[in-house]
């Protein structure tokens, strides 16, 4: 296993342990989870200020993962660290460059390298086999259920738009006129609840969450920390980067990382969905809902 994969490991470790930490412990590991960049460069006393903890919560977290104190902790994200990662100058190059063009040129330098920087955190932090695994989970299910609110709301459409072009069953929520906690009523363990949220995190898709763990619904989760309530809650969690400099979080990597889920899916799918795609465009040109442009 390569010094990435332990890290993640450990990180992975630290969210099976959540509920049995203290409060105290879980901010120190809410501090690691979201920054382990962080844990390979700072002393105990450095990334303890950070957390706002005492040093000590961060050495009996270490201990109660299995680790003889902090420094042992830390070294499989130095060895990350040591491995070094991808560097883009032209990029940095061409960032710079729209940075000095007119007025604006700043803040579209600012949301262009968010937007790519997000997607590449996104990505960098979730490995085929576990993206695989969830496709695996939508194809042998009855049904999916797709949810968000908010911005989230269409996100959790455009999914199911793009499913439905291959495959029935697939339902946004929540409906018009309903609850997403209505709309898992008659849902169970043949069935899959795809959540999305962000901080704020939104009570009623954690509240849906916990409803269908219940009910024995597979639950794959996107979300914006390894510590939020619906990634812990799931089997399949997922963690997106939604940084912005606006007031808004970024859906750049959220629906990026759906395409690529339902790429998963109709790769790991029979033959048919092939075969059933075709016949929806094709169907889409014999009734003219495609512009026929000359040849």
């Amino acid at each position: 296993m390569n010094e990435t994969n332990v890290s993640s490991s450990v990180l992975s470790r630290l969210t099976a342990e959540w509920d049995a930490l203290t409060p105290e412990a879980q901010k120190a590991a809410r501090y690691v989870l979201e920054n382990p960049a962080d844990v390979g460069v700072s002393t105990v006393r450095e990334i303890a200020e950070a957390a706002n903890v005492k040093p000590n919560t961060f050495v009996r977290m270490a201990r109660q993962l299995g680790f003889d104190g902090y420094e042992d902790f830390r070294a499989p994200f130095r060895d990350a660290i040591r491995r070094g990662t991808a560097s883009f100058p032209d990029r940095a190059r061409w960032l710079q460059d729209i940075g000095r063009s007119g007025e604006l040129g700043g803040l579209y330098a600012d949301m262009v390298g968010a937007a790519i920087r997000n997607i590449e955190e996104t990505f960098a932090g979730i490995d085929a086999e576990r993206l695989k695994t969830a496709a695996e989970a939508i194809w042998d299910s009855r049904q999916v259920f797709t949810l968000g609110v908010g911005v989230n709301n269409a996100n959790a459409r455009a999914f199911t738009y793009l499913a439905s072009t291959g495959m029935t069953d697939f339902h946004a929520i929540p409906r018009p006129g309903s609850t997403a906690v209505d709309d898992l009523a008659w849902a169970d363990q043949r069935d899959v609840l795809i959540a999305m949220t962000s901080r704020p995190y939104r009570s009623e898709v954690v509240e849906a969450v916990r409803i269908a763990r219940d009910q024995g619904l597979t639950v794959i989760a996107l979300s914006d920390s390894p510590a939020s309530p619906i990634i812990r809650a799931a089997q399949h969690g997922f963690v997106v980067a939604v940084d912005t400099p606006q007031f808004f979080p970024s859906s750049a990597s959220t629906i990026a990382l759906l395409e690529t889920l339902l790429s998963f899916v109709i790769a790991v799918a029979d033959d048919e969905i092939v075969t059933r795609v075709e016949s929806f465009h094709r169907r889409r040109h014999q009734l003219g809902l495609y512009l026929q442009e000359p040849e």
